[in-house]
C-alpha cells in the first residue's frame, strides 16, 4: 500500500475524532482502558509540580486521568482540531483547566520545547504515525534527562498479516503499520531512550476486539443508518484481527523508556 503521509494523518485524525469511534471504542480509545493507563501513569513516576505530554491525546480521557491520579500537569497534543476542542471542553467539565490543556500538533513535530517535560505518554498511536523514527526522536527530544516515556501500542508481524489487515482501513485501525514489540524498543533506543521495561498485553486487545465486534453486530441488528455502509467491512476487519491475534501475528504491548 502506497499512500501519502499527509493523507494517512488526515484519515486517522478524522476517524478518531468521530462519534463512530467514540461509540465503538469507548472513552479510552485503546486496549486496556483506564486500568492500563493507570499502570503507565505509575511507570512515569511523576507527581505534583511535574508536567507530562500526552501525544495523540484524542478526547483527553487519559490526560485527565493522569492529572487526577498523579497530581501532575498535562499538555495533550493531537492532530485533530475537533479532538482538541472536545478534550478542552472535557477538561473544563472536570475542573482541571489549570493543570490540563490541549493543543493541536503533529507527533512528528511536537509543539513542545526541548527537554521541557517530566514524562511522556503515548497510547496506541505510534502504529498510525507514518514516520515513526521522527516521532520517536520527538518523544526523546521533549523529555528532560532521566524523564520517562510510557508507551502502549499495537504490535504485529507484518509478514504474517493477511491482505485485509494491510489496507488503508487497517492502517487507521492501528494494524497495517504496527511493528513487533522488539522493533519498537529498538526504534526508541535509536532515538536516545534507554528501554527499562517491555510487557505484552494481548488479552487487553482481545477484550477490545470482542467489544467492537459486539457493537458492530448490535448496530446491524438495530439498523443504525450511520454505520450501515461500514458494518460489513468493519466486522471482516475485526474478524481478521481476532484470527491474527489468536495466531500470534497481532498483539498489544507496553514499553517504558528513560531519556539517557
Amino acid at each position: 500500500m502506497t499512500v501519502a503521509p499527509a493523507e494517512i494523518k488526515a484519515c486517522c485524525a478524522n476517524a478518531y475524532s468521530s462519534a463512530t469511534a467514540r461509540w465503538l471504542l469507548g472513552a479510552s480509545f485503546h486496549p486496556g482502558g483506564a486500568e492500563l493507563t493507570s499502570r503507565l501513569a505509575r511507570a512515569l513516576r511523576v507527581g505534583s509540580g511535574d508536567t507530562v505530554v500526552d501525544v495523540a491525546s484524542g478526547p483527553g480521557t487519559s490526560a485527565l486521568q493522569l492529572a487526577r491520579e498523579t497530581d501532575c500537569s498535562v499538555v495533550g497534543v493531537d492532530l485533530s482540531e475537533a479532538s482538541v476542542a472536545a478534550a478542552t471542553e472535557a477538561a473544563a467539565g472536570a475542573g482541571l483547566t489549570e493543570r490540563v490543556r490541549f493543543v493541536q500538533g503533529d507527533a512528528e513535530s511536537l509543539p513542545v520545547e526541548d527537554a521541557s517535560v517530566d514524562g511522556a505518554l503515548c497510547e496506541c498511536a505510534l502504529c498510525t504515525f507514518p514516520d515513526k523514527e521522527a516521532a520517536a526522536r520527538e518523544l526523546a527530544r521533549v523529555l528532560r534527562p532521566a524523564a520517562r516515556l510510557a508507551l502502549s501500542d499495537m504490535t504485529a508481524d507484518a509478514e504474517r498479516l493477511p491482505p485485509e489487515l494491510t489496507s488503508m482501513q487497517a492502517w487507521v485501525a492501528c494494524i497495517a503499520d504496527a511493528r513487533p514489540l522488539e522493533e519498537i524498543a529498538s526504534l526508541l533506543e535509536r532515538a536516545g531512550l534507554a528501554v527499562e521495561k517491555t510487557e505484552r498485553h494481548d488479552a487487553a486487545l482481545a477484550t477490545l476486539l470482542a467489544r467492537v465486534d459486539a457493537r458492530l453486530r448490535a448496530a446491524r441488528l438495530l439498523g443504525a443508518s450511520r454505520f450501515t455502509d461500514g458494518i460489513g467491512s468493519g466486522r471482516e476487519l475485526v474478524g481478521a484481527a481476532r484470527q491474527a491475534l489468536a495466531e500470534g501475528a497481532l498483539g498489544y504491548g507496553v514499553i517504558v523508556a528513560r531519556r539517557t
